[in-house]
C-alpha cells in the first residue's frame, strides 16, 4: 500500500505545472520618464551581452544561464544553480 501511495503522490507532482520566466536586466526609471515612454522607447538594463540571465520558477529564482539563438529561436542553457541572496540583491 505504501508504494501506491508513494506513485499517487508522485504523479500529483507531476501534474503541476510551472511557469519558468527569464530576467534579461533591471532598470531604475524615474516615474516622469516612465510616463513618457511611447511606442519604440528603449529601457536600459543593467545587464551585458555576455552576462547570465535569472531563470525563476514561478517567480523564483532557480538557475542562472546563457541566451542562445539558433535560427530564429531563442533558447536559454541552463549554466548553475540560482543564488536567492544575490537575486535579491539585484546581482548579476
Amino acid at each position: 500500500m505504501l508504494a501506491f501511495q508513494g506513485f499517487f503522490v508522485l504523479s500529483q507532482v507531476n501534474a503541476v505545472n510551472v511557469e519558468i520566466s527569464v530576467l534579461l536586466g533591471r532598470s531604475t526609471l524615474p516615474m516622469q520618464q516612465l510616463l513618457r515612454m511611447g511606442r519604440g522607447a528603449v529601457i536600459p538594463l543593467d545587464a551585458g551581452v555576455n552576462e547570465e540571465v535569472w531563470i525563476l520558477a514561478n517567480n523564483h529564482p532557480v538557475a542562472r544561464g546563457e541566451i542562445q539563438i539558433n535560427d530564429d529561436r531563442i533558447s536559454i542553457a541552463v549554466t548553475r544553480a540560482a543564488d536567492v541572496y544575490d537575486f535579491m540583491a539585484g546581482g548579476q
